[in-house]
């Protein structure tokens, strides 16, 4: 079975929260909005932050918010910002893994149209197609009182 890790579908539930908020939050704020412990969302927000999908704010009404319009983030951005490059097997030509067999493998290569296909439709399905979906389910969509700094 091929799927993602859990630290990946929490970075999606994190992007879609932080994405349907439009306003800035802290680690705390989005932890007890998703679910998610603390800690878990730091160690989230930290790579998230390096990878550029979210952005943060030092001082009184700090925290994080998009680092990119939601139309412009992937699920494939998700995936390499949590889990590293996309590859299906070792010897995929993004995988970091080396294979034991490598040098009399068969299907040495042969993996990387099935590599490429995957990473092209993961990369096709942005962060505003998933608030989209959540928002189609009858999952209320909260707007940004007056008073609450927004990200831009």
């Amino acid at each position: 079975m091929f799927k993602v890790n859990k630290l990946t579908d929490y970075a999606t539930v994190v992007l879609i929260e932080i994405a349907r908020s439009h306003v800035v939050r802290s680690s705390q704020q989005i932890a007890e909005q998703t679910g998610i412990p603390i800690p878990t969302v730091a160690k989230l927000m930290k790579g998230l932050n390096k990878a550029g999908l979210v952005a943060s704010r030092r001082g009184a009404g700090g925290g994080y918010f998009l680092g990119r319009a939601a139309v412009g983030i992937t699920l494939a951005d998700v995936i390499q910002a949590v889990e590293g490059p996309i590859a299906l097997t070792a010897c995929a030509d993004t995988s970091d893994e080396q294979c034991s067999i490598e040098s009399v493998c068969p299907v040495q290569g042969k993996w990387n149209r099935a590599n490429t296909a995957v990473r092209l439709a993961l990369s096709e399905v942005t962060l505003a197609d998933m608030v989209e979906d959540v928002s189609a389910f009858g999952v209320a969509v909260p707007s940004a009182r007056p008073n609450e700094a927004t990200a831009k």
